[in-house]
């Protein structure tokens, strides 16, 4: 059973589509990332299935079921960066989301702020945060009430190398105590290394969808060096089953169809064409490359 379904969900502004008919699904306990350029649409789908906006068309369910108050309460978001007040602690600054939101308890406090690494810190005021401490305060109110999904609006947004490091770790670490956590995100080296399942947009479209790995799998490289790179770029060319061939500083890269060929059927083939390979490796596919290719006009 998924988390979120979402099905045909469409939202325009005036001539704008902020989103063009979007479907997908969340399955439990996954770090999802949805991922796009500024304006492709990803705030507007985050409002729409937090009920923060309606969409003009579509619909979507949660934990299998029409979204109800009490599914919302199942639910820790983070849309923006929240108001607090730079004075107080993080203690009081929570007790404060707390009576706002209606949810968690004292205790819970004290809980969530040790979830994202605050405890010892619970009694420093605001002010004299890092960013990425800031960030992880803003989490721990989203994280009262217990709930068993997190969405996530950009959340490493504005944070030095150092912040961001520090949020990409407490995803993980939510992921693996149970959260299912949406996030939103235009930093693709960010949901790469966070995220196990992923959707693409682009000015409100739903390019590819799906687990990483499967998004990334259409295609494999290898990638090829040796003595004598003209006669290796000769005979790998005759290879089987090639699909293309690029030449790089760093070798000849070998495009497949996933699961064609395997790196021994690479190097026997050289092999018996008298070439004797000084690298041969796997080269994974990044998700950047995927969504340049999905995404350039």
């Amino acid at each position: 059973m998924a988390v979120l379904e979402i099905k045909n969900i469409a939202k325009s502004y005036g001539k704008i589509k902020a989103l063009d008919g979007v479907s997908f699904d969340v399955p439990p306990g996954s770090v999802f990332g949805i991922l796009g350029p500024n304006g492709s649409g990803k705030t507007t789908l985050l409002s729409i299935i937090l009920d923060v906006l309606q969409s003009d068309q579509g619909t979507y369910t949660w934990f299998n079921e029409k979204p109800t108050h009490l599914h919302r309460k199942r639910i820790g978001s983070l849309l923006e960066t929240p108001n607090v007040y730079h004075y107080l602690t993080a203690v009081q600054n929570l007790r404060i989301t707390k009576s706002i939101s209606g949810r968690g308890s004292e205790q819970e406090i004290d809980e969530v702020l040790k979830k994202v690494n605050l405890h010892e810190r619970k009694n420093s005021r605001f002010t004299t945060y890092s960013l990425g401490m800031k960030q992880r305060l803003a989490i721990a109110g989203a994280l009262l009430g217990s709930p068993s999904v997190l969405v996530l609006d950009e959340p490493t947004n504005g944070l030095d190398p150092v912040g961001i490091a520090e949020i990409r770790e407490l995803i993980k670490e939510l992921a693996t105590q149970g959260h299912t956590v949406i996030m939103a995100s235009h930093l693709l080296d960010e949901v790469e290394k966070v995220c196990d399942h992923v959707a693409i947009l682009k000015k409100g479209k739903l390019l590819a969808h799906g687990r990483v790995d499967d998004v990334l799998s259409d295609e494999e490289c290898f990638l090829l060096s040796a003595q004598h790179m003209p006669e290796l770029r000769a005979a790998i060319s005759l290879f089987p089953d090639i699909l293309r061939i690029l030449d790089t500083p760093d070798g000849i890269e070998c495009y497949f169809h996933k699961s064609t060929t395997t790196s021994l059927r690479i190097n026997e083939f050289c092999f018996e064409k008298g070439i004797v390979l000084s690298q041969l490796y796997n080269k994974k596919k990044r998700l950047e490359e995927k969504f340049f290719e999905l995404t350039n006009d």
